[in-house]
């Protein structure tokens, strides 16, 4: 029969949890690690850490010392149902003097022979991670020392894998951003293009896009957006609006209709998800622009001889908070030779500190119809300069060629 341990054990635990040589560890080899120390320190024969899924209803068993099954056969259960799950549901300490069918959902538990089971919640800032428990073939008791003492190793680990999703969500966030930005702009005769995109300097990649493409009858698809919220989620729905939205240009060339069908689709199928956007047609003539806009600020136009100003177009209901059924509305824009048109999103224009009419007049101030390239440079000076983006920011510019007669 297993001794419980002794307080020097414990205090040998909590300096083996703490060896710095940890931290230089990939996160499976950290687990596998800490849990071996506590199978061995604890005196249990059996030590497990099972994760929360992203949709925190089920649990997935991810490493173990001495029941190596349960990882090996994936074992999972669902958040509420048996110990474990009784664990992550009250996210307090549990102790559980007898495991069979009618306390464990997992028959690897009692299939090894295991009499009691101790779990604990993993807590990062008070975010449940998933659940670490221990197993003893042996009839004993666990202690509240041993309980305090499997809470911070749990909580120990529930930092580590935090921040090792985090960075693995920014990864993969800004890899996927990069993916669906265009790396080069069309070179379409007769309009030439500049952009710019920045992310939050504090929280990484977030749901700002834009796109051009080319669209039937020589027409020219221009879109900018912003979905809400940050990371990888916000960038795989800006994935999917991206897509969805080029699918729909093929198919109608009101630009209202194509906003219309694209907050029904994520009205169905994205369920809480909420995104501006700005889409804007190009005739096959160049000399008109047909714009709609879904919650998102209006572009900036710069004719020759004349200061940019923001177009007056009608704002229809964000995509996706709710579909009513209004109707959408797309206005035409005259586009004549040397004009510039800047889309963006409104982190080039929010301040804390200040309104947003006074950032929409300094962009304004910026434009001017120069060639697309020099307008990014200056609007980017001028918004940002040395300081770094307090939110994502795009910016798409647009130019006709001022040699074209029309």
């Amino acid at each position: 029969m297993a001794e419980n341990p002794s307080s020097e054990e414990h205090l040998l635990l909590l300096e083996a949890i703490s060896d710095a040589a940890l931290g230089h560890m990939d996160l499976d080899k950290l687990l596998r690690t800490i849990l071996e120390r506590v199978r061995t320190l604890l005196s249990v024969d059996t030590a497990t850490v099972l994760l929360l899924d992203h949709e925190g209803d089920r649990l997935t068993a991810t490493a173990a010392a001495g029941l190596e099954e349960e990882v090996v056969q994936g074992v999972i259960v669902p958040v509420g149902s048996g110990f474990a799950g009784r664990v992550a549901a009250m996210r307090k300490p549990v102790v559980l003097p007898r495991v069979d069918q009618t306390t464990v959902v997992n028959p690897l538990l009692w299939e090894r022979g295991l009499h009691v089971l101790l779990g604990v919640p993993m807590l990062a800032r008070d975010e449940l991670v998933g659940v670490l428990h221990i197993g003893s073939v042996a009839h004993r008791g666990f202690t509240a020392a041993d309980v305090r003492l499997l809470q911070i190793v749990a909580d120990r680990l529930a930092l580590a894998v935090r921040m090792d999703r985090l960075a693995a969500e920014r990864g993969a966030a800004e890899a996927l951003q990069r993916s669906l930005l265009p790396s080069r702009l069309p070179a379409i005769g007769g309009l030439e293009f500049a952009s710019r995109y920045v992310p939050d300097s504090h929280t990484g990649v977030g749901g700002d896009w834009y796109d051009v493409f080319p669209l039937p009858g020589g027409r020219l698809g221009i879109v900018i957006g912003d979905v809400t919220g940050r990371g990888l989620g916000a960038a795989v729905i800006m994935g999917r609006l991206r897509s969805a939205l080029r699918a729909y240009a093929l198919d109608h060339d009101d630009p209202a209709e194509v906003l219309r069908r694209l907050d029904h689709k994520v009205c169905h199928f994205e369920t809480g998800a909420m995104a501006t956007v700005s889409y804007a047609v190009v005739d096959e003539s160049q000399r008109h622009l047909t714009v709609s806009l879904a919650g998102h600020l209006p572009p900036v136009l710069a004719v020759p001889g004349e200061a940019g100003r923001l177009l007056d177009l009608p704002v229809d209901l964000p995509i996706g908070p709710a579909e009513t059924g209004a109707a959408r509305r797309a206005t035409r824009v005259d586009l004549p030779p040397g004009a510039v048109v800047a889309f963006y999103t409104d982190g080039l224009v929010e301040r804390r500190d200040a309104i947003i009419d006074e950032g929409l007049g300094r962009l304004a101030a910026a434009i001017t119809a120069d060639p697309a390239e020099r307008v990014c440079a200056r609007v980017m000076a001028t918004m940002l300069g040395a300081n770094p983006a307090g939110d994502d920011v795009a910016l798409l510019v647009a130019r006709r060629s001022p040699s074209i007669v029309d």
